[in-house]
């Protein structure tokens, strides 16, 4: 229950804070797919805690593998649709030509700041277990989902773009990095709703940078990459 009712306070923040960016600019505002993009966020939310409950754990571990590969296997799916589609979600290999040569340095200051939250805030002993989720499943999953569909999702939304630093960027970047934050640092306990700013910090601004990074190669295999490496770095060390 606890749950469902912090995927609710999500839901709700999303439609009240799009509705309100929406109404603003009503020209560059498709609320059917601000809609979509709240479906999807449910989708994935209930894949990720596996119907809440509801679904038996069969791959077992200390780690939510099943979890993850269930919310995975849904963003692909939603991916393949033809209202979608995977290389408008980034699911591609190629890079857009050309943008290598800027992504690099963009790349190399990513792992700069994971690199000095690894130093300040070191790692415990982990085990093996551990450090083969890290590498693998949160750049998958969350990034086909946060950079993939539901990106695209909320750029259909809302329209309206603003180039910035050689990309054009829109209120789906930012509803989008701004939901990637909240999935780390907002949730329902005990009775009330909880908020851990420093969480967001840590999580919705480094997703800009993985953001911009989609937006200027057109895919999402350096976000992948980067994301797992910045998750395990900390275990590393």
């Amino acid at each position: 229950m606890d749950g469902l009712i912090g995927l609710g306070g999500t839901v709700v923040i999303l439609l009240v804070l799009g509705g309100a960016i929406g109404f603003v600019d009503r020209r560059a505002f498709a609320p059917r797919w601000l809609l979509v993009a709240s479906l999807v966020v449910a989708v994935n939310d209930a894949c990720m805690t596996r119907a809440y409950g509801l679904v038996p754990d069969l791959v077992g571990g200390d780690w939510n593998w099943q979890g993850k590969l269930l919310a995975l296997a849904a963003s692909l799916g939603i991916a393949a649709l033809p209202t979608f589609g995977w290389r408008r979600s980034g699911l591609r290999f190629s890079q857009d030509a050309g943008s290598l040569k800027a992504a690099v340095p963009v790349a190399a200051l990513y792992c700069a700041f994971f690199l000095a939250v690894a130093l300040a805030f070191p790692g415990g002993k982990v085990d093996a277990e551990e450090i083969a989720f890290q590498l693998t499943m949160p750049g998958f999953e969350e990034e086909v989902f946060y950079r993939g569909i539901l990106l695209l999702a909320l750029d259909r939304a809302f329209t309206g773009r603003l180039r910035l630093f050689g990309v054009e960027w829109g209120w789906g970047a930012v509803l989008s990095c701004m939901l990637f934050g909240m999935a780390h640092a907002f949730g329902f306990s005990g009775g009330h709703f909880s908020f851990d700013a420093m969480t967001m910090a840590l999580t919705a601004l480094p997703s800009f940078i993985a953001v911009w990074l989609r937006l200027r190669t057109g895919s999402i295999v350096l976000p992948v990459l980067l994301h797992n490496f910045g998750n395990s770095l900390s275990l590393l060390i």
